[in-house]
């Protein structure tokens, strides 16, 4: 490697931002006639593409709350947030000053419960029940896409019947 290398490279590094955390919901529902898993997306602000909640830590709230308040804030539901991650995924986040910063989101199903019409981002975004495959096809990060699947997965073994074990005496 050469110097002028070397020293591009060490400039890199000392520009190069760290990967910032932020909390995400995966907020569902279940369909009652059969076994479905429905995502509830919304857009973003900036650029109106499909996403999540989501957002950056909060002082005194842990990330399964924090989470839990990102759907509140700029979904409108509410519900039981499970308290491990289902995943992560990255993504490019642009600020306001022009610059991006590669964030890690962290993501915490999100059980809804109640639906609300009126709450702190009311008019900013749109929002959108799709299927899990829907979701998947809508928003543009493979991590979130491939998290989507996974968890639709997940979901749908746990409501399959379990078979009977034991014996029979015939």
């Amino acid at each position: 490697m050469s110097i002028l290398d070397r020293l591009v490279s060490d400039v890199q590094l000392m520009f190069r931002r760290p990967v910032r955390e932020q909390y995400g919901a995966l907020c569902y529902r279940l369909k009652k006639k059969k076994p479905a898993v429905e995502i509830l997306l919304i857009t973003s602000r900036d650029t109106g593409r499909w996403v999540i909640p989501k957002g950056w830590p909060m002082d005194g709230k842990s990330a399964p709350a924090a989470a839990a308040r990102e759907a509140w804030e700029e979904a409108g539901v509410k519900g039981v947030v499970a308290q491990e991650s289902v995943g992560n995924y990255h993504y490019m986040k642009g600020l306001p000053e022009g610059l991006e910063v590669e964030c890690r989101v962290r993501v915490f199903p999100l059980a809804v419960d109640d639906v609300f019409k009126n709450f702190p981002e009311k008019g900013e975004r749109r929002a959108e029940w799709v299927d899990c495959v829907e979701a998947a096809n809508r928003v543009h990060e493979p991590g979130l896409k491939t998290l989507i699947l996974a968890f639709e997965h997940k979901m749908l073994a746990d409501l399959a019947p379990k078979p009977k074990t034991g014996t029979t005496n015939a």
